[in-house]
C-alpha cells in the first residue's frame, strides 16, 4: 500500500512536493505555490523495467522508461527518463486503485488514475493508428 514519506525535501521557488512510496510505485506530486495539483510522476515496476507516467497541466500525460545508462564496454552513465517505446502494463490502472487503497487524499487518487487511464488509452491509439499487430485486440497487452 502506498504511504506518504513525510519530511520530503523541498526546493524553493517550486511550490510544495509530497512523495508516496510502496514495494511497487513511487508517486511524487507537485502543487503550486496555492496549493492547486500541478503535476505528478507515478513510477512503476521500480525494481524490474521500471517505467514512468509523467503528468503536468499545460501539457499532459506522457509515458516514459528508465535507461539506466548501461553500454557494454563503456562507463556506467547516469540514468535518464525517456520517452517509452513499450506499452504501458496491462492493468496498471486496476494496481493503481489498489496500491493507494488507504492514501486520505481522494483528489490525488483520481487525478493520477484518470490520468493515466488517458495516457494508456491513447499509447492504445497510436498503436492502432500504426497498424500495430495488436490493433485488433484495441490495446497492446502490455507488449512491446
Amino acid at each position: 500500500m502506498l504511504r506518504e514519506i513525510t519530511n520530503v525535501r523541498q526546493i524553493a521557488g517550486d511550490g510544495r512536493r509530497r512523495w508516496f512510496r510502496d514495494e511497487y510505485f513511487d508517486l511524487i506530486v507537485w502543487y503550486s505555490e496555492d496549493g492547486m495539483l500541478t503535476g505528478f510522476q507515478l513510477c512503476y515496476d521500480r525494481q524490474g523495467h521500471e517505467r514512468a507516467f509523467t503528468w503536468g497541466t499545460g501539457h499532459g500525460c506522457v509515458h516514459v522508461e528508465m535507461d539506466d545508462g548501461e553500454l557494454p564496454g563503456h562507463s556506467k552513465m547516469a540514468p535518464v527518463l525517456r520517452e517509452s517505446s513499450t506499452a504501458p502494463e496491462e492493468g496498471i490502472q486496476k494496481r493503481f486503485l489498489e496500491g493507494s487503497l488507504e492514501l486520505n487524499d481522494r483528489a490525488i487518487v483520481r487525478i493520477v488514475y484518470e490520468a493515466v487511464d488517458a495516457c494508456c488509452s491513447q499509447f492504445a491509439g497510436v498503436l492502432v493508428e500504426k497498424g500495430s499487430r495488436w490493433g485488433a485486440f484495441g490495446h497492446a497487452r502490455g507488449r512491446s
